[in-house]
């Protein structure tokens, strides 16, 4: 009897959830779980996780993942992709020493006023900017030295999940690129990287070419997941890259937008470049590159604006109510533009201390004038990354294929496409990172290059395709027009503001 095919399990280890999908020959998924996350904020503009409920949920959710799939002795592979520059620090027994610090924590503005450099940017690919881990390990190093004094190992959410999994103490080079500390030329952690972040070269994993093993799951392990026996780990990438495999996007000139909790916007290049107008990461080949715009808060925004001005029981969660009524208004909501940099100011302008503004309010608005200027301005902030990208590069972008929260949006969608004046293909999938990484075990399997596993066509997932609407393109353009002067006449006045709420955060009693 011929044996029946091999099944993969990809993990996505997200900032809100461990996601985990049992994925067959096609990449279609037979059975899939999930593990929420919970984030604390201990002070404002810091964000932090247990790294130990990664482990508890990721283990949970690929356990009941396998058990839903009928067919464990079949699954011949896993990969796992995570949320990025997130880190965590542990002792000599695999303990963390503080809670793990997240890519979207804000704390270290005045590391990355001291230490951002064109020559860190050159060498890493990275902006001076909130989400690398150097700036917030340099943090650590002022504030909580003994943290990195003791710590026996200090690396990123595969690192933890691998060490956890197989027992090694090791990451992929497109995993451990995000923290901050790599060279992107040779592959390599900058010695000149670590000496700025106050991080010893010992403490840190091994690195592992993406795509190739990482190690056995321990029988231990195998066991507790279900599965007959060990099962090679493969190693993965983080999720913007693993969104842009799973849509298929292994070519220059398309891109892959990921509209969620942050909006991230991805090209693939053969050429290393560093500039404001992107950041640069390693690709999901050897020899390739990613370079990401990046606006740390999108559907955090959307969400925010729901849950503080949304009726309860009518704009919970999904916000149907406060949706229709923005649908319902114009263009330009009536003269009111925001600007979305709830958590810092990105790309192009890596202002860690700016923060978002609202501009026209007047007595005819409403929430749901808010809501659609919230939508509208991320919009706009995408059109400047697109420009400021295609400029940088020399290489139009002939096709976005959007993923994420937001793509479940129409209202957004099409605000997206207009405002940007550009044809959109929406997929409504949400776990296109998951599947990114079930794309990076098959092709393990498969010793195949990742992006030739089954070939653009066959990896995108279904989707529609929006045009953009002419009627709106004059009156997108004067709207735009305007939005992209609000930052700049403001970035004088947010170092003043951050020194004013030290001052009065320093002046507090203590409770």
């Amino acid at each position: 009897m011929s044996r029946l095919p091999g099944l993969v399990v990809a993990v996505d280890c997200s900032t809100t959830a461990a996601k985990a999908g049992v994925y067959d020959e096609s990449g279609q998924v037979v059975a899939q779980a999930s593990r929420p996350l919970s984030t604390d904020q201990p002070k404002a503009a810091w964000h932090e996780q247990d790294a130990e409920q990664w482990w508890t949920a990721t283990r949970d959710a690929i356990a009941q993942a396998v058990g839903a799939s009928g067919a464990p002795d079949r699954i011949t592979a896993l990969c796992i992709t995570h949320q990025r520059e997130s880190f965590v620090c542990l002792d000599t027994a695999g303990r963390p020493l503080r809670p793990a610090i997240l890519w979207l924590d804000g704390r270290a503005d005045q590391e990355i006023a001291e230490l951002g450099s064109a020559r860190v940017h050159e060498l890493s690919g990275k902006p001076p900017d909130t989400t690398p881990a150097l700036y917030k390990l340099a943090w650590l190093s002022r504030h909580e030295p003994a943290v990195l004094r003791d710590a026996s190992r200090v690396g990123d959410v595969q690192a933890y999940l691998a060490w956890r999994l197989t027992g090694r103490w090791a990451t992929s080079h497109g995993s451990a690129d995000t923290l901050g500390m790599f060279d992107l030329r040779t592959m390599t952690w900058s010695s000149e990287l670590l000496e700025l972040a106050g991080v010893r070269r010992d403490q840190l994993p091994e690195l592992v070419p993406v795509g190739d093993e990482l190690g056995l799951l321990t029988a231990e392990v195998a066991a507790s997941l279900g599965l007959p026996g060990p099962v090679p780990l493969v190693a993965g990438i983080g999720d913007g890259q693993a969104a842009g495999l799973g849509l298929g996007v292994t070519t220059p000139g398309v891109a892959y937008l990921n509209l969620g909790t942050s909006m991230v916007l991805g090209v693939q290049s053969d050429t290393y470049l560093w500039d404001p107008a992107f950041r640069t990461l390693a690709g999901a080949r050897p020899g390739t590159y990613t370079f990401e715009t990046v606006l740390n808060a999108a559907a955090y925004v959307a969400t925010w604006c729901r849950e503080q001005f949304g009726r309860p029981g009518v704009d919970g969660p999904a916000g149907s109510e406060l949706e229709a009524a923005a649908a319902a208004l114009p263009i330009g909501a009536e003269g009111l533009l925001t600007v979305p940099y709830w958590n810092a100011a990105q790309t192009p302008y890596w202002d860690p201390l700016a923060r978002g503004a609202v501009v026209g309010w007047h007595g005819r608005h409403t929430t749901a004038h808010l809501y659609r200027s919230i939508l509208e301005g991320v919009g706009f902030e995408l059109r400047l990354h697109l420009e400021r990208l295609e400029m940088v590069t020399g290489r139009p972008i002939t096709a976005i294929r959007v993923t994420g929260g937001g793509a479940r949006s129409a209202l957004w969608t099409r605000i997206v496409t207009d405002t940007t004046q550009r044809r959109v293909s929406v997929h409504g999938d949400a776990e296109l990172s998951a599947a990114g990484a079930a794309v990076l075990a098959r092709a393990f399997l498969d010793r195949r290059a990742p992006g030739d596993v089954a070939g653009p066509d066959r990896i995108r997932p279904d989707g529609h395709e929006l045009s953009p609407d002419p009627s709106t393109a004059a009156g997108y353009d004067a709207l735009f027009a305007v939005h992209r002067q609000i930052y700049p006449a403001l970035r004088g006045i947010f170092p003043g503001l951050a020194a004013a709420a030290r001052t009065i955060a320093d002046d507090r009693p203590a409770t």
